[in-house]
């Protein structure tokens, strides 16, 4: 068995995988939002699925942002918070034990890969389509994590072949401006509707208007799925992944499925796309899942060549 935190904006969540991939074990609560209530949090679901189960081990973690190699201080994190602390050291002397972890869209990456809706493939691409997006690469089911650590930080490029009304793009909480998490993103499609039309309406309520019919809605998500096409097709051009698994909220709009195989066609530099386009199998389970498969070891793909 295998034990893995999934530390979400809003949740976090402790479970117990069986080596068969079935969950043993889960517990949630909401995220606190406060770094040392935070570790409390994590510390308590890790006894209570321990102690419903009798596991016992290291812990994976799946958590925004990432480690930073050079200070060993966590960054990148949209949940701000947690930037510059030395996370992963903190919940190893909370818990008493190693800790590994990893980024969340990498764990998706990895969950998805192993026994997901990419089984099988070479290189997969996972990405988070919630309140931000983020990407993560697993190749041969191992991760891709990079000399810097920042491999599939595909949310904080720049949308590719913008138009004149795209450039330079929202500011980003990163401090760039026109970062695809600013245009491909919950929040995103709800800014670029707000700034269009002047309605204050959520994602998912411009989702459900514009299959109502309302034109302004539809106008909205077709913008969101056309620049998530060429985003994809930047990666295609970079990787040429065998799948992209997508996960994440907007990840359950439909018509996404059928509308972005074409778009990205038309964007890749190549005479025909063949990749697969797939939501991502285990839903919101997959980075708790990811997490616990950071151990045992080979997980983490160290010389990719």
């Amino acid at each position: 068995m295998r034990i893995g935190i999934d530390f979400g904006g809003t949740k976090i969540e402790a479970a117990v995988v069986g080596d068969d991939g079935a969950f043993v074990a889960r517990r949630r609560e909401r995220n606190p939002g406060d770094y040392d209530a935070a570790l409390q949090t994590v510390a308590r679901l890790i006894a209570a699925v321990e102690a419903e189960t009798g596991a016992s081990g290291p812990i994976g973690v799946a958590a925004p942002g990432s480690v930073s190699p050079t200070s060993g201080l966590m960054r990148n994190a949209n949940s701000t918070w947690l930037n510059g602390r030395a996370f992963p050291q903190d919940l190893e002397q909370a818990l008493g034990r190693p800790v590994r972890l990893a980024n969340d869209a990498n764990c998706l990456a990895l969950s998805e890969a192993v026994d997901g809706a990419a089984a099988g493939k070479a290189v997969v691409f996972a990405i988070i389509l919630g309140t931000g997006c983020g990407g993560g690469v697993a190749v041969n089911g191992a991760l891709l994590e990079g000399a810097n650590g920042v491999a599939g930080e595909w949310g904080h490029t720049s949308l590719p072949w913008p138009s004149a009304e795209e450039a330079p793009g929202p500011a980003c909480w990163c401090g760039l401006n026109g970062c695809l998490e600013t245009w491909v993103s919950g929040t995103g499609l709800q800014r670029d509707h707000f700034e269009r039309t002047g309605q204050s309406l959520t994602a998912e309520e411009i989702v459900a208007a514009a299959r109502g019919g309302e034109a302004e809605a539809r106008r909205s998500l077709d913008l969101c799925i056309e620049r998530l096409g060429r985003a994809i097709a930047m990666v295609v051009n970079l990787i040429d992944p065998d799948a992209f698994v997508l996960g994440g909220g907007l990840s359950n709009v439909e018509e996404l499925y059928a509308a972005l195989p074409p778009i990205v066609e038309r964007h890749a530099f190549t005479d025909a796309w063949r990749g697969r386009i797939a939501p991502a199998r285990w839903g919101d389970s997959s980075g708790v899942r990811g997490a616990a498969r950071l151990w045992p070891s080979p997980t983490r793909l160290e010389n990719f060549a």
